[in-house]
């Protein structure tokens, strides 16, 4: 198995109690979460570990200017400090390695996917008081600041300060269609945890090798207080690919049940995939 290394069972247990209460608490910390699920996949982020991404993010932020002004400015002030003088942006070889998905990895990178160089964006300016949240765009995840007046900045360029046009064209290379105002609106934290997590499916997707991820990333979902039932299937079928037919059945069983209210022909399929699976313990 390729690094990272996922930790022991006992630490696991212990990180995925502390990801779903702080999933479901009153105001979930994103980057408490962004971290949690970064230990998850690296055995070698102890607590320890985790302190000191938070130090971190207190003392980047502890350089900002003072209250340098409006949106734009908040907007300036956090690429001149991230984006030019820490040198955090990303890179196209970015999508390809699973560390451009944990916050950890890419504080110490300075290198990561757009969502992720748009967590830390928030968390730095957050504790600095900017007025800031995320803007997830069809396709590329940025950041915004400001109500009234909405200013854009793309912490994967860097923190370039987009104008209109540059939005528009963001979401028109990713989906062919025009940017609607509806896609502007600021990104709750556990929608953003989401979106992460969706990118880790993603990416163990295409490396069946892999499939340890794919589970935890599916397990995590699972823990969210919202989440689609089809991943209770995804699991199941994750669960036999890697040979416990046992507790995949089950799931199977589990979720034909759910599905059998409203489709009784599928929930037979799945169904039949169970005893499929019970069938190759023989």
């Amino acid at each position: 198995m390729r690094p990272p290394y996922p930790p022991p069972p006992e630490r696991s247990a212990e990180l995925r109690q502390r990801f779903a209460e702080e999933a479901r608490s009153e105001r979930p910390d994103l980057s408490a979460l962004c971290l949690l699920l970064g230990a998850e996949a690296d055995g070698e982020l102890d607590d320890a570990g985790l302190d000191s991404a938070q130090i971190e993010l207190d003392k980047l932020a502890g350089q900002l200017p003072f209250r340098p002004g409006g949106p734009r400015s908040w907007a300036v002030a956090l690429r001149e400090l991230l984006g030019e003088r820490s040198g955090f942006r990303g890179f196209p070889a970015d999508y390809q390695r699973l560390e451009s998905s944990l916050l950890h990895r890419v504080m110490a990178r300075r290198r990561g996917l757009p969502i992720l160089l748009s967590v830390l964006w928030m968390e730095v300016a957050r504790r600095a008081g900017a007025p800031v949240y995320g803007v997830a765009l069809p396709g590329h995840f940025v950041v915004g600041f400001g109500t009234e007046e909405q200013v854009l900045a793309d912490p994967f360029d860097g923190g370039r300060v987009l104008s209109g046009s540059d939005t528009e064209l963001l979401v028109a290379g990713a989906t062919g269609a025009p940017l609607h105002p509806s896609m502007l609106g600021p990104a709750e934290p556990l929608e953003v945890v989401v979106r992460i997590l969706n990118n880790v499916r993603a990416w163990a997707a295409a490396r069946p090798e892999r499939s340890d991820v794919s589970l935890w990333a599916v397990e995590l979902s699972l823990l969210l207080p919202s989440h689609p039932a089809r991943l209770r299937y995804e699991r199941a079928q994750l669960l036999v690919q890697r040979g416990d037919f046992v507790e995949g059945a089950a799931e199977l069983d589990a979720y034909a049940e759910v599905v059998g209210a409203v489709d009784e022909p599928a929930a037979a399929r799945v169904r039949d995939q169970a005893h499929a699976a019970r069938a190759m313990l023989n």
